[in-house]
């Protein structure tokens, strides 16, 4: 009985010992089968860059597998807008094609930062965190309309920017500075 159950825990120690050396045979020259295949690409900077770069208060850099936009928001937008200006800032820029054609092209990005700041001092305003996999091909045409509509006549009607700000607190991981949003 006790020869049986120390075969049985060195069968067990010598099949972990295995799989942390299979494990460890990715670093060398022999691939894992189940890692064929997956292509976890990331943009450069530049082609990042030439997704956003829709004007010259846009900056936008790669770290590790998040890509992320800094956008600088004008104070007098700000201050005109108040609040509701205040937190839509990043949903206006996550929620776009350029946004959802970089995650399908590059399936190693892991998602999307958008950083709002003041044009002054370069405070920060907003950042809005978006998962790859938080939205699917339907939730993304919903998040596209809603940002669209936001864009063209949100100013005249504040309760697209209020939909945009739901829409993006329900699908992103965010925080707004109490100095602007408080």
């Amino acid at each position: 009985m006790v020869s049986m159950l120390m075969n049985r825990r060195s069968s067990v120690g010598m099949a972990v010992s295995l799989l942390f050396a299979c494990m460890g045979c990715q670093v060398t020259d022999f691939p894992l089968p189940w890692l064929q295949g997956s292509d976890l690409a990331v943009p450069s900077v530049a082609e990042a860059r030439a997704r956003y770069q829709t004007s010259s208060t846009v900056e936008v850099a790669v770290s590790g597998n998040v890509v992320e936009v800094s956008v600088t928001q004008p104070l007098q937008q700000l201050r005109r807008g108040g609040t509701l200006w205040a937190k839509v800032g990043p949903y206006v820029y996550l929620f776009t094609e350029e946004s959802e054609a970089l995650l399908r092209d590059y399936p190693g990005v892991s998602g999307i930062r958008v950083i709002t700041r003041t044009s002054r001092r370069n405070t920060e305003v907003a950042r809005a965190f978006l998962r790859r996999d938080a939205l699917n091909e339907i939730t993304w045409k919903r998040a596209r309309n809603i940002a669209g509509r936001a864009r063209k006549d949100g100013t005249r009607r504040p309760t697209l920017l209020e939909e945009l700000i739901e829409w993006g607190q329900d699908h992103t991981e965010f925080t707004y500075s109490d100095q602007f949003a408080g």
